[in-house]
């Protein structure tokens, strides 16, 4: 379902071509405008129609799903054919994709039509010229050189990483330097050089870094998750430069060799302490370079993104990108995700979806088929949780529960007398008794383990000592500390009490 929204966020968003999304997207084509014909006899506007639930999304597009499918075999165009024709002045696929309908009523649309050709056309010249337009591209890599950075605390040399980014018409150029290559520094780089181009391109061709790509094969291509929510919210098509094929990122090779020459190279003697030093001396060296007159045109990079690129540049979002970690989870019995030993609630009637957790390091956002069900600050502290009220189930559902108070108090019974005291007192003591819910099933639970009238005198002992975590009652049961509260007790008892002890009174 993401790919189908990814492909109409594209075409009537981003407004690029069915070739654009199949290429960005691994999608054939055909299917692309598939998608987009069964969305425009929706009538929904775009903005709106994303916003919708996967289910009625799928039930829009796809309402003919219950019925059985019927297989037809489409006769190939004559691509050797159309290539001959293609070539005579006047002659357009569409005329020739005419003909072929008029002879085959039941072969293939205008857009697979072409498809075949350029498969075929590419076999025949795999090292065509590439061409730009405006505003289309923009090829981002890392420089195989370094700079070193000397740690402070330690006087050891870490490499700080190069971002490279080149827009494809005018190769105007932004650079910038980072810790790592990890995602969240990757992404960070993008959203910088975006703004420094105050504008964003319609596609990006990355390289297959593990950042942006996790694999790249004949299976298809693998996107990395946050790479895909950054396309997302800037509206920009990924197609990743195909592997060992330099052609595809000529751009980016020729914008890393030229600030190695121009930028790096005057960083050969230099200290830097962090990467902010080295930004700070790059943003001059980079402006120098931008400006730079290009020989063979005689005009700069600066000049051509000037006048000729940056008009045709999508706008900036209002909002900055902010990178979130994802994670899946399921909703517990309380109604509750776990986030690094923390807690977040989420409407009750999600008890024991699969949800998505998206989070920076102020921001906990849950989503369930792609909609928000839940926002929450993030927390820290373990064990810490954050409940909403409205996301509590109403007194009067208990009964409906897998699990409730009363079924809770009952199994307390069937293990013993102290068991039933320790989980009415668990129950009484929490905010919300769903709260609670959790930790007592896996206490009562360990009588499967240790047999009930262990887990009884276990949990007797816990009320004196007011022992309440799993950890703690798991401790005392390992270590059998009651008896060792027993046997002191009995022994007291005995010495006390026998007549033979000689009292403070025996030396008067």
């Amino acid at each position: 379902m993401k790919k189908i929204k990814d492909v109409l966020r594209l075409r009537f968003i981003t407004n690029i071509s069915y070739r654009q999304i199949s290429r960005a997207l691994n999608t054939p084509s055909s299917t692309a405008a598939d998608y987009c014909k069964r969305f425009e006899i929706t009538n929904y506007k775009i903005d709106e129609f994303l916003t919708l639930d996967e289910d009625e999304i799928y039930q829009l597009l796809f309402p003919e799903k219950s019925l059985p499918k019927t297989y037809k075999t489409r006769p190939i165009p004559n691509v050797e054919y159309i290539h001959k024709e293609i070539a005579k002045k006047g002659v357009t696929f569409e005329l020739l994709w005419q003909e072929y309908k008029e002879q085959y009523p039941d072969g293939y649309g205008c857009s697979q039509f072409k498809e075949y050709y350029y498969k075929y056309k590419k076999r025949l010249n795999p090292s065509m010229r590439q061409t730009y337009i405006p505003g289309e591209k923009m090829f981002v890599d890392y420089s195989g050189l370094t700079v070193p950075i000397v740690d402070l605390s330690t006087g050891e040399f870490i490499k700080a990483q190069i971002f490279v980014s080149v827009l494809g018409l005018s190769g105007y150029t932004y650079v910038h330097a980072t810790a790592s290559q990890k995602v969240e520094d990757f992404i960070k780089s993008h959203v910088k050089a975006f703004e420094f181009y105050e504008g964003v391109p319609k596609i990006l061709v990355p390289d297959n870094l593990k950042s942006a790509i996790i694999s790249n094969n004949k299976k298809g291509i693998v996107f990395n998750d946050n790479y895909a929510e950054l396309s997302r919210h800037y509206n920009f098509a990924i197609e990743p430069a195909r592997v060992r094929k330099p052609q595809d990122k000529a751009k980016a090779e020729q914008g890393v060799q030229g600030i190695q020459r121009w930028i790096l190279a005057v960083f050969r003697n230099k200290t830097f302490f962090n990467v902010d030093e080295i930004n700070e001396a790059i943003s001059p060296l980079l402006d120098i370079y931008n400006n730079k007159i290009i020989k063979r045109i005689g005009k700069s990079r600066t000049y051509l993104f000037e006048e000729n690129e940056k008009k045709f540049l999508e706008v900036l979002p209002a909002n900055r990108f902010i990178y979130k970690e994802l994670k899946i989870a399921s909703v517990n019995i309380d109604y509750h995700v776990e986030l690094n030993r923390s807690f977040y609630s989420v409407p009750f009637k999600y008890l024991k979806e699969k949800v998505e957790i998206k989070y920076s390091t102020t921001l906990v956002e849950i989503y369930y088929k792609s909609k928000l069900i839940a926002t929450h600050p993030r927390l820290y502290k373990i064990n810490d949780s954050s409940t909403i009220k409205e996301h509590m189930p109403l007194n009067h559902q208990y009964q409906n529960e897998k699990m409730n108070p009363q079924r809770l108090i009952s199994w307390g019974r069937n293990i013993g007398v102290e068991a039933k005291e320790f989980v009415e007192k668990r129950l009484d003591e929490a905010q919300y008794p769903v709260k609670a819910y959790r930790t007592l099933i896996a206490i009562l639970s360990l009588a499967k383990l240790y047999g009930k009238i262990e887990l009884n005198l276990a949990l007797a002992y816990a009320l004196k000592i007011d022992a309440k975590s799993v950890k703690s009652i798991e401790s005392i049961l390992s270590k059998k500390l009651y008896l060792v509260a027993a046997n002191n007790v009995v022994k007291s008892n005995v010495f006390n009490n026998h007549e033979n002890i000689r009292g403070s009174d025996y030396y008067k």
